[in-house]
């Protein structure tokens, strides 16, 4: 065991990570859709501080590597309502049980989907900015899975500047839900050490998604990345219904 976790248990998560990491390389999101679940499944006691401190590092990779057309205008209306949302989102993990939050999450984000595929376009504005700025630093906190709003969002724009704005978005929400964490007594140190001694199978992950990148065509990023919004709120669902 290492810090109190069976070896097993924390190879299953190095290979859910890598696989996380694979797919946020290519659309922008991923690592928690994939990580999470694993995680909660077989140790829910690492949640969800663990997948929070590797959502703060996979950006980082991601932005040593692209770092071009970057919104810092939208994250500028972003981020600061990101607080707001954290404080909403540990307040929440005080309150309510973790089912009741992902089904919560889970039906929102999928009715997002729904919505936008075809027939809603989400302008980007300061008032969307603002409200998926909120909105993703409550699910961030609650269930480690903040993407999806953000994400929804840049749907219409670049696949470059959908991963480079992302990446920063993930980097400082992180921070800011680690921090909120941290304050409330709710992080552990072991957390964050095992998060580290991840960090081999993260950069396995990267490493796989800069060559796969080169075989998808830019026009399908904005599926794919939808899939993926879609199948992190059905794995919330059944995660929830199936404890």
């Amino acid at each position: 065991m290492i810090f109190g976790v069976p070896l097993w248990a924390l190879g299953v998560i190095a290979l859910a990570l890598l696989v996380g990491t694979l797919v946020q390389g290519l659309v922008g999101l991923g690592l928690g859709l994939v990580g999470a679940p694993i995680a909660t499944l077989v140790a829910p006691e690492l949640m969800p501080g663990l997948l929070l401190c590797t959502a703060a590092l996979v950006p980082l990779l991601h932005l040593a590597r692209n770092r071009k057309e970057i919104d810092w205008r939208g994250l500028a209306w972003a981020l600061p309502a990101r607080m707001p949302g954290t404080a909403l989102g540990v307040w929440l993990v005080a309150v309510f049980t973790v089912q009741q939050l992902s089904v919560a999450v889970g039906l929102m984000v999928l009715a997002a989907v729904l919505l936008t595929w075809h027939t809603v376009t989400v302008p980007i504005t300061p008032t969307t900015l603002v409200g998926a700025g909120i909105i993703s630093g409550v699910t961030s906190t609650a269930t480690s899975i903040g993407g999806p709003p953000i994400a929804i969002l840049y749907q219409h724009r670049s696949p470059v500047q959908i991963r480079s704005t992302l990446a920063v978005y993930f980097v400082l929400g992180a921070v800011f839900s680690l921090t909120g964490l941290g304050v409330t007594g709710q992080l552990e140190a072991r957390e964050v050490w095992l998060a580290l001694l991840l960090v081999p199978f993260l950069l396995a992950g990267f490493w796989l998604s800069h060559h796969v990148d080169r075989r998808v065509p830019p026009a399908r990023i904005r599926n794919i990345m939808l899939l993926v919004c879609a199948a992190s709120a059905l794995v919330l669902l059944v995660r929830s219904l199936a404890t």
